[in-house]
């Protein structure tokens, strides 16, 4: 054999041998784990995995992406920043395993690792954060499946498949005609390139289904565009259809604030949308609540061309069905409705916040009209908080502005009457116009068909505490004379607590009135905040500052009696705060063991306490009376109604000398004082004096504690110390001080002011 033979014979068996032994010997290898990059504001409820992982940016902390819950959270909270929360990762970012469970009967918000968690009532859907390091053998999606309404960028370590196209054939009218089909591609990574749109044959039968979220056939009757013009919409022929298309200018409207993804690219407005675009495919929020009877179920209408404005109205809202299931934060379920053409007006977008699509009468500028006097039996101050939450659907927003418009009509508007203001009040409370910003009803009337709702939940609470603090003030046009009114609308119920921010509302002198409408019923109540959350809000709970109603149709019924109540100034109770409702009677003691410098000391003290209180007519008013054997009336109740004029007459007062009787003095401050005071005054007397009384002072003080004046007694140097607790108002030690010596009385006036206002705040709300 030769040699060459030989070697391809050992190449031949040598090659045999390694293939037969490489699939035994080799290992097999271990796929790697591609994980997906994500947005700060991509948020659980977007992905439709059950268990996914994903990478966060840095810096998503900054990005005050909103979440709801404390270790487990709402769908709609930010993924990124819920781990943060939960201190999976840090600011720097990194990855994070998210688990999807059910929805949660209540969240509540916490503040950890530097990010505030909300709470939040029911809610569809939870889910959990973990640290993003899977377990063995477990390999997770290196893509994220997104909603179709919403799509968000998905970033990867590798170029990731196109996503099947989406097809959606129009219903065919008439036959002979070529059908088109209009295909829509979700807008892809910038990484990838868009491929053209395509057209297919006609088909024999087509059953494709639509993507109902995205995209709706608008009716019927729809004429099918010609073939190729996809991206193109053709005016409708009125042959082949009962009803004409509209065209649909481009959705160029600004995106809301919570808005995660980017802008929506204009090649994916290639489809037809139905006219009830504005609520289902611009973004609206999630709808977390359950809907047992959504308003979806309505039957679609046909207008009759002759309709007058009342039967459009009703034609353009629908029926109502007041037994629909409500629940918060989420928008309407929108009706599908065949128009004709030449019935549709443009009107503006919902979220149109850049100003876009707004009508061509509201750019005319106009004429302001002159300020106007107003209803002088009215002159109160009075701001609406309106509701603006997804909740309340722009049927029900429109209906609340055409309420709060009927109003301003009805109040009469006017520098010398009613000024009014709006807040609108969602996530945040916004201010839509304050007290200042017009004078006169019909310009209200214009700006509030121009308010344009904000959306989020129903912080009622939230609101509250933003009118107390910021917008009662003199740059908002608060006149200070007129009594503050605050009225809150609610859908439903609040989705925050509202007890703390209405008690210092009140206590700032804001009067607050509550309209609830369709408020909870039994089987609702479990899904509220705060339980009796109009008592622990309004004024009194008398019910003269609550109205309750019924149904949103019959809110127009309320504006009478609304209007009728908030102009009766004289039951406007919580405009009488501590400081401006009372009439404040000194009895000072001038006997001769004062003397004159202690006197001038006890004048002085007088003042500083006078000091602290709002001083006119209407106000809080102060008389004086010095007393020795005999008594003297220095000034009455109302003599004075400036308080400089007020802190000069006390200055003026002369240091009388003599005797010392005390139980004379208090029965003669009780004829010449208390029986003037007015009704509605809370009357205070604070005698001061610094040595035991020639009289008895026991039955002259227990006849004015009858009569209702709170007494304080100040007892110096040698007064008596069970007469200063005959004098003073029970309880004792609330109600009667001592010191030592005259210089020391100036300690004492914080204490007064405080136990003043105290009790005033204690008294009962019914």
């Amino acid at each position: 054999m030769t040699r060459a033979a030989l070697t391809a014979i050992c190449l031949a068996v040598l090659v045999f041998c390694s293939c037969g032994a490489k699939p035994n010997g080799s290992k097999t290898k271990k796929p790697k784990q591609v994980i997906p990059t994500i947005e700060c504001d991509v948020r659980a409820g977007k992905i439709n995995l059950p268990e996914f992982i994903a990478k966060c940016p840095a810096s998503c902390k900054e990005a005050k992406q909103q979440v709801y819950g404390t270790g487990v959270f709402a769908s709609i909270s930010s993924i990124c920043n819920a781990a943060i929360h939960s201190g999976v990762i840090t600011n720097s970012g990194g990855k994070v395993i998210v688990r999807k469970m059910a929805g949660q009967n209540i969240y509540k918000g916490s503040l950890s690792n530097g990010v505030r968690s909300l709470s939040l009532p029911k809610w569809r859907e939870s889910f959990t954060v973990s640290v993003g390091k899977p377990k063995k053998g477990v390999i997770y999606p290196s893509t994220l499946d997104y909603t179709p309404s919403r799509p968000s960028t998905v970033k990867t370590g590798q170029k990731e498949a196109k996503p099947p196209l989406v097809t959606t054939v129009l219903p065919a009218t008439v036959a002979p005609e070529p059908t088109t089909t209009i295909t829509t591609t979700p807008p892809e990574p910038p990484s990838t390139t868009t491929p053209p749109p395509t057209t297919t044959p006609p088909p024999t039968s087509t059953t494709t289904k639509a993507r109902a979220v995205v995209h709706k056939v608008r009716d019927a009757g729809v004429r099918r565009p010609e073939s190729g013009s996809i991206n193109r919409r053709l005016p409708a022929s009125p042959s082949g259809s009962a009803f004409a298309r509209r065209d649909w200018p481009p959705t160029s409207f600004a995106r809301p604030d919570w808005y995660p993804g980017p802008r929506r690219p204009a090649v994916a407005d290639a489809t037809v949308f139905s006219s009830s675009h504005s609520d289902s495919s611009r973004g609206s929020p999630d709808s977390g609540y359950t809907w047992a009877e959504g308003d979806a179920s309505e039957p679609a209408r046909e207008p009759r061309p002759d309709i007058s404005e009342y039967d459009r109205w009703f034609y353009n809202f629908g029926q109502y069905n007041p037994d629909s299931s409500r629940g918060k934060v989420v928008p309407e379920t929108t009706v599908t409705r065949v128009e004709p053409v030449d019935a549709w007006k443009p009107e503006v977008a919902p979220y149109d916040t850049a100003g876009s699509s707004v009508r061509e009468q509201d750019s005319i500028p106009r004429t302001p009209e002159p300020a106007s006097q107003g209803d002088p039996n009215c002159n109160v101050d009075i701001a609406f908080l309106m509701d603006g939450s997804w909740s309340i659907g722009k049927r029900r927003f429109k209906i609340q502005k055409d309420f709060l418009a009927e109003v301003s009509q009805v109040l009469n508007v006017g520098i010398a009457g009613p000024m009014m203001g709006i807040i609108q009040f969602g996530d945040e409370p916004v201010t839509e116009m304050s007290l200042k910003t017009y004078s006169n009803s019909r310009d209200v009337k214009s700006a509030i068909e121009k308010i344009v709702q904000k959306g989020g939940l129903s912080n009622v609470g939230k609101a509250l505490s933003y009118v107390n603090k910021h917008y009662y003030s003199d740059a908002n046009g608060n006149r200070g004379g007129a009594p503050n009114v605050a009225v809150v609308l609610v859908d439903g119920w609040p989705t925050d607590k509202v007890e703390e921010a209405s008690r210092l509302a009140r206590e700032s002198g804001i009067n607050i009135f509550f309209v609830t409408i369709e408020g909870p019923d039994e089987n609702e109540k479990q899904n509220v905040v705060e339980a009796n959350f109009v008592d622990k809000a309004v004024c009194r709970t008398n019910g003269f500052y609550s109205l309750p109603v019924s149904s949103w149709f019959t809110l127009r019924k309320a504006v009478q009696p609304l209007v009728k109540r908030v102009c009766d100034t004289d039951r406007l109770m919580c405009s009488k705060t501590c400081l401006n409702a009372n009439d404040i009677a000194f009895v000072i003691d001038g006997s001769s063991s004062v003397g004159t410098g202690n006197f001038r000391t006890v004048l002085q003290f007088v003042a500083n306490v006078t000091r602290e209180f709002e001083i006119s007519d209407t106000d809080t008013r102060v008389g004086a009376v010095q007393y020795t054997y005999e008594q003297r009336l220095e000034f009455a109740f109302g003599q004075h109604n400036h308080k400089a004029d007020l802190l000069n007459a006390i200055k003026r007062i002369n240091y009388w000398s003599g005797g010392t009787s005390t139980g004379a003095a208090i029965t003669y401050a009780a004829d010449q004082l208390f029986s003037k005071s007015k009704p509605n005054k809370r009357k205070i007397m604070i005698v001061i004096t610094d040595g035991r009384s020639y009289d008895d002072v026991r039955v002259p003080a227990l006849a004015v504690h009858r009569q209702g004046v709170i007494a304080y007694s100040i007892g110096i140097a040698w007064a008596a110390q069970d007469e200063l607790e005959y004098i003073a108002t029970d309880p004792d030690k609330e109600h009667s001080f001592f010191v030592d010596e005259f210089d020391s009385l100036y300690k004492f006036v914080p204490k007064i002011i405080h136990n003043i206002c105290q009790e005033f705040n204690s008294q009962p709300r019914n």
